[in-house]
């Protein structure tokens, strides 16, 4: 079973949300219900980067990663063309 790391970029603020969960599709519902705390009042958003681990604990590790700085670094050349429109 794969586990998936995200991220969410929300129109509200334009700010990231990274998570990890096993099930991408039902996280994308509850986000988009309002069921997860720490994104329930922020609006709107558009999941704009996943990707696959073999398991939890690589997935833990690459969520933690994406939220430094140097993760921060990667995504946002990893996915420059996106985000200069």
């Amino acid at each position: 079973m794969f586990y998936f790391v995200y991220v969410l970029k929300f129109e509200k603020d334009k700010m990231f949300y990274t998570g990890y969960t096993k099930n991408l599709k039902l996280r994308l519902e509850e986000h988009q219900k309002g069921r997860v705390n720490s994104t329930c009042k922020r609006g709107k958003f558009s999941l704009i980067y996943f990707e696959g681990c073999l398991n939890q604990q690589d997935a833990t590790h690459r969520e933690k990663y994406l939220k430094t700085y140097l993760g921060k670094m990667f995504l946002r050349n990893r996915l420059k063309s996106y985000l200069t429109g």
